[in-house]
């Protein structure tokens, strides 16, 4: 009989079977860490602030800034925004797990600490405003603070959690992205940035109001006094109507700032499109029919983003 002994195909090199399966267990104990954290700084939130970013960079420019420029505020601006949405997850943890929508996020999961999130954040925070500092200029160092802070401290400590007007006066957050994009571009403000800062503080509202009508019943249990669920069907539909106007009317008051038909006609085309969803949208809600609200949630982002590349276009023929 051979005295040769077949080593298993799932352990080449000899380990002893406990070990393999111990080393295994911690690469995916290390994985979901990484994941965990990842997760915290919500990179969907992160990619949309960016599609403002760099186009208004572009636009401020007349062109394509500097590569290297570009590079410090894609890394600035996202380890902001993802160090705003670490605090932000550490203050809202005591409401996180009320709700269905967030009760898996990692730390009502119990996967990172109260603790470790918190400094995740602050480390985060300081690296992208001191990046910002030493890279661009000031302003736009000063503008990412700011942003943050105002997110963090105005917005979710107090305001997500007092008034019916919360997603109205944090709007500013959203749309800072444009104005510090400019900023390092040229260290000043002109009335383009504003205009397209005014065109994404308007369309949060209709953005944000669908998402908040399907989570109503999370929002409640949370107490949180989102406007769907403080507010009737008539005012939250005139909020969305007149939100979603304003919109559209402010993207194309921005036109004539340095702006060609290249930008004009796909923003009129697609603002168009949006109003008519938005209008679809609060019919049906005034109906009793089903609202459908993230047929509008989805149809923004793409408004948005088609918005910005037309300006990125613009400013590169």
């Amino acid at each position: 009989m051979s005295m040769i002994t077949e080593r298993p195909a799932s352990n080449p090199a000899g380990q002893h079977p406990a070990r393999a399966a111990e080393g295994t267990v911690a690469r995916r104990d290390v994985r979901g860490v990484l994941s965990a954290y990842v997760a915290l700084t919500k990179p969907r939130i992160v990619e949309l602030l960016l599609v403002t970013t760099i186009p208004a960079m572009m636009l401020a420019e007349g062109g394509l800034p500097s590569l290297w420029l570009m590079a410090v505020v894609l890394i600035g601006g996202s380890l902001a925004a993802g160090a705003a949405s670490v605090l932000n997850c550490y203050i809202d943890r005591d409401i996180d797990q009320l709700m269905r929508r967030t009760k898996r996020r990692p730390l009502p999961a119990h996967t990172v600490s109260p603790r470790s999130a918190l400094i995740f954040g602050l480390v985060l925070a300081a690296v992208s405003v001191a990046l910002m500092a030493a890279f661009t200029n000031l302003l736009a160092a000063g503008l990412t603070l700011a942003a943050i802070a105002y997110y963090d401290l105005v917005y979710t400590l107090w305001l997500k959690r007092s008034t019916p007007t919360n997603t109205f006066w944090g709007g500013a957050c959203g749309a800072a992205p444009v104005l510090i994009g400019w900023a390092a571009v040229t260290g000043s403000l002109a009335p383009a940035a504003w205009g397209l800062f005014a065109v994404v503080f308007f369309w949060q509202m209709p953005h944000f109001y669908p998402l908040a009508m399907k989570y109503k019943d999370d929002y409640a249990r949370a107490g949180i006094p989102m406007l769907p669920v403080v507010a009737s069907t008539r005012r939250v539909n005139a909020e969305i109507l007149i939100f979603a106007w304003l919109t559209v009317l402010t993207s194309l008051a921005v036109w004539p700032l340095g702006l060609s038909a290249i930008y004009g006609v796909p923003t009129l085309v697609v603002g168009a499109i949006f109003l008519v969803e938005a209008h679809k949208l609060c019919r049906r809600a005034t109906r009793g029919e089903a609202v459908k609200p993230m047929r509008l949630f989805h149809w923004s982002t793409t408004y948005l983003t088609i918005v910005f590349v037309a300006v990125a276009l613009d400013a590169l023929i």
